[in-house]
């Protein structure tokens, strides 16, 4: 079902490197965006007390920290070894490891569940990690992922879209990932949870608000703070970047309250259970 990666391995290798040099601008500028979901992603897979739960793609950890907040037996793992080093640095009561969500270093029906808060966005092959997630849970055991809502619902992301589209360098190229919102359709959610043996999927969609203080600070946050939009500005010419970072802050500029830019977002919830 996936549109196939030309070459996942050098798709891999090439978010391994951008969420290497991204950690510390993805932590101050995503935390409070993505922090958001994590209570319906928790409660989608019924994390309680004493649960043994896999944050996969665990990034700087917030989810794994939510959860062992409600008791959870938390393992934490990430591709990035700079992202697992800074989720040590914040939780250090939780354990983290260094691993690929397409290949899980855990032995199967180990977890009571898993969950990934949006690092299916950032994989070669996201069914074979959906594979993997389904893997290593135990029987009867949900596992839930979360994604952008598609660009007219987020505007971040509508609006760096349209200026990266308008003003790139078209001679750029970057090693191709699957589509960024491939999984930002509930039904294709649907669809492969069911066809990787889920059952009971659920999709729920939940309304967030990004608050920054300037369009700057919305471009520094996908330039420094993310791999895949990140790789695409970085490989601009001065020229390029000057115009995309223009039209950030006029499309920007009907989003300020208070010297406060506010941009709604939405993100998806799905589940499912293995059977």
């Amino acid at each position: 079902m996936t549109v196939p990666t030309n070459n996942p391995k050098e798709f891999r290798q090439f978010e391994y490197c951008g969420w290497q040099q991204s950690v510390d601008q993805y932590h101050s500028s995503f935390s409070s965006l993505t922090s958001q979901t994590i209570e319906s992603l928790l409660d989608s897979v019924n994390a309680a007390r004493d649960m043994e739960l896999l944050d996969i793609a665990t990034g700087p950890g917030y989810v794994a920290a939510q959860a062992h907040k409600r008791g959870c037996k938390v393992t934490g793992v990430d591709l990035s070894d700079a992202m697992v080093a800074k989720a040590r640095q914040l939780n250090p009561q939780i354990e983290f490891c260094q691993g690929e969500a397409e290949s899980l270093p855990f032995a199967e029906s180990r977890y009571q569940a898993a969950v990934m808060n949006f690092g299916i966005l950032h994989l070669a092959e996201p069914e074979k990690a959906l594979g993997e997630a389904f893997r290593v849970i135990r029987s009867q055991a949900r596992f839930g992922f979360t994604v952008w809502s598609k660009p007219e619902k987020s505007v971040a992301f509508k609006i760096m879209n349209k200026a990266i589209e308008t003003y790139k360098n078209s001679e750029v190229t970057l090693p191709e990932g699957p589509p960024f919102f491939l999984f930002s359709e509930p039904d294709y959610c649907f669809k492969c949870l069911q066809n990787l043996g889920f059952k009971n999927p659920s999709v729920q969609e939940i309304p967030l608000l990004w608050e920054l203080t300037s369009a700057d600070e919305l471009f520094d946050a996908f330039y420094k703070g993310t791999a895949r939009t990140g790789g695409i500005l970085r490989a601009q010419t001065s020229k390029s970047l000057d115009n995309i970072r223009a039209a950030i802050h006029q499309d920007t500029a009907s989003y300020r309250q208070n010297n406060r830019l506010l941009l709604p977002m939405s993100a998806i919830v799905a589940s499912a259970q293995k059977p």
